[in-house]
């Protein structure tokens, strides 16, 4: 017997068959299958850009909130939030929560400060140019060790998640606190802080632009290689024309993304001191050298394309939806949901220990302090961006776009001047808002 796709005949092959015939708006999006939920959070995330420049416009006379200034430095905000975010999908998924991320932050940026003041130097030397690379893989590993031990705790020992993350939530803080003695450790290694992003820790405009063309061709592959998988398969094809605006969308998306982060020049400051220790006279207009991507926005990048591809084109990925749609059902089906769990939570450790590189290389230092309340943020961009806290449902990009819907509230109320309890508030409200907005979603998809 054969799989070839002459078993159908042509006539009947859902190949070739019309991918729908509805009319108007419902059509558009039936041909595209563009994620109604997705829609919504642009366009919610597009209204508070817009709301926050206009009041900043009406009130203080200018709009600072669409920026190049602004909008950069708000890309690099969101990595170490959206970083943690790409995890905790999953653990909200498969029906959990974590508490302890925040913690476990401020715990492996303080152990890497530790690793790289005054451990390696005295190994290695002052300077060595591995210090960075050990430091950074230590914090990683470490935040991958305490994931994996709450796990444990978890699935083998049976104590509920929140019981082990809010203990987690304490145990690791206090411990960070005893590993620098409350002291803040700074500076950081030269190259690590290049991490965190800063005039120095981007890619420049020449790098941005070959990314963003990498990232233009990933995209029309993708879209050849999912067609050619439907016609394989026999799944009904999406309309020539929706494929051409899907590549189209998301090439203009990149590219415009690239034009913005170009458009941000570093300060005339860092300029005088660059062109004086490379020799180059600066014109009387001044030298205009761009940001380019940050470091970090390109790590948060890379995380959330390699999450993406675990979710949804692994056996890992289906078991972890399994066990959150039907965990009973799941170890009927022989799916191991113990060990997952373990993975899950180590997972999540891990891009905790990676989101505590960001952060303390952003700052230039490690405090025990350091990433206080982050677990509140990270929950919150998970559930805005769709995932269910009943389970079985969520995306990485959701999650990232939920990060980024967070921290352009923040940003926003700390540029028109709304002080932290008015920002709590919102943020507060915004999250009941966005579990009782998931609620009635999943009310009417029944």
């Amino acid at each position: 017997m054969s799989s070839d796709t002459t078993d159908i005949p042509a006539d009947i092959d859902p190949a070739n068959q019309p991918h729908h015939t509805t009319r108007g708006l419902r059509g558009f999006l039936d041909a595209t299958e563009l994620d109604t939920r997705l829609l919504g959070m642009v366009g919610a995330l597009a209204l508070i850009w817009v709301g926050f420049h206009l009041y900043g416009a009406l009130v203080n006379g200018f709009g600072a909130f669409l920026t190049p200034r602004n909008l950069w430095n708000l890309s690099v905000q969101t990595s170490s939030i959206g970083i943690m975010a790409c995890g905790m999908v999953l653990v909200i998924i498969t029906r959990h929560i974590d508490l302890s991320v925040g913690s476990i932050l401020g715990f492996c940026a303080i152990s890497m400060g530790v690793i790289q003041v005054d451990v390696l130097p005295a190994w290695l030397g002052l300077g060595h140019p591995m210090i960075w690379v050990i430091a950074a893989l230590c914090g990683i590993a470490l935040g991958a060790v305490i994931g994996s031990f709450h796990g444990f705790l978890i699935a083998y020992g049976k104590i509920p998640a929140f019981i082990v993350t809010l203990g987690g939530l304490l145990v690791w803080r206090g411990a960070a606190f005893l590993v620098a003695r409350g002291e803040t450790i700074s500076p950081v290694d030269s190259t690590f802080a290049l991490l965190g992003g800063g005039p120095y820790g981007s890619i420049g405009a020449t790098g941005s632009w070959i990314v963003g063309l990498i990232a233009c061709a990933a995209i029309v592959g993708l879209l050849l290689w999912g067609r050619r998988q439907r016609r394989k398969f026999h799944f009904p094809l999406r309309p020539v024309w929706a494929e051409w605006f899907l590549g189209l969308l998301g090439c203009g998306l990149v590219i415009g993304a690239v034009l913005l982060v170009n458009a941000y020049p570093w300060p005339r400051g860092i300029v005088r001191r660059y062109a004086e220790a490379e020799g180059i006279t600066v014109p009387d207009g001044g030298l205009f050298i761009s940001h380019g991507f940050a470091i970090p926005v390109l790590i948060l990048l890379a995380v959330a394309i390699a999450m993406t591809i675990l979710m949804t084109m692994t056996r890992f990925g289906r078991y972890v939806y399994a066990i959150g749609g039907n965990p009973e059902a799941a170890e009927l089906a022989g799916i191991n949901s113990r060990l997952m769990t373990v993975k899950i939570f180590s997972i999540m450790g891990g891009l905790a220990g990676l989101s505590a590189v960001v952060a303390s290389a952003r700052l230039n230092s490690a405090t025990n302090s350091l990433g206080t309340l982050d677990e509140l943020y990270v929950i919150a961009s998970a559930v805005i961006g769709g995932t269910s806290l009943a389970g079985g449902v969520g995306t990485i990009y959701g999650a990232i776009l939920g990060a980024l819907v967070m921290q352009s509230l923040q940003t926003g109320m700390v540029l028109i001047g709304f002080d932290a309890a008015i920002q709590q508030v919102v943020v507060g409200s915004v999250l009941v808002l966005a579990v009782f907005l998931d609620i009635l979603y999943r009310g009417k998809s029944k």
